[in-house]
């Protein structure tokens, strides 16, 4: 389910997936099939780890990746949730593709 709500994002940011939605920034977005794939995938993410955990191991890498890194938005791009979804988001068959648990492997290989 699509949600649009503006007042939820800060600069650039522009998508946004709490299970079981993906909130945008603004209704036009609804048509960018990369975004929403790419939150698609963050969805399975959530959904295969049972939601809550997904939340916690979100947060606690991208802590971690910031005092790696000490500037955020690089911490954010190397979270391994964020990376396999940047990295897959514009293969529209990846979900039907994708290994349980696959953002492991993005966890030890960096990009910056």
């Amino acid at each position: 389910m699509v949600i649009v709500f503006k007042h939820l994002f800060y600069k650039d940011y522009v998508g946004l997936s709490v299970w079981p939605f993906i909130i945008l920034k603004n209704r036009a977005l609804i048509k960018d099939v990369v975004l929403i794939n790419h939150e698609k995938i963050h969805l399975r993410q959530q959904k295969e780890l049972l939601i809550l955990p997904f939340y916690f191991l979100y947060f606690l890498e991208g802590l971690i990746r910031f005092f790696i890194y000490f500037d955020a938005y690089t911490a954010y791009r190397n979270i391994s949730f964020e990376r396999e979804a940047y990295q897959n988001e514009s293969n529209p068959h990846y979900l039907q593709q994708r290994r349980p648990y696959s953002f492991i492997k993005y966890l030890w290989a960096e990009k910056r």
